[in-house]
């Protein structure tokens, strides 16, 4: 399971609601909103 950066829930990787690639690593989000959120600002949510 995978960690969605934005709020933090659970995602099973096969079943994400949304990806994204960032410097190389893949991210899972559990809905679209949470990856259009990270795609805006993706450091705001990995420097927490």
């Amino acid at each position: 399971m995978a960690i969605d950066p934005v709020c933090k829930m659970q995602v099973d990787e096969k079943s994400a609601a949304a990806t994204s690639v960032y410097k190389g690593v893949n991210y899972y989000f559990c809905a679209v909103g949470c990856k259009k959120a990270f795609d805006a600002d993706p450091e705001k949510y990995l420097s927490k």
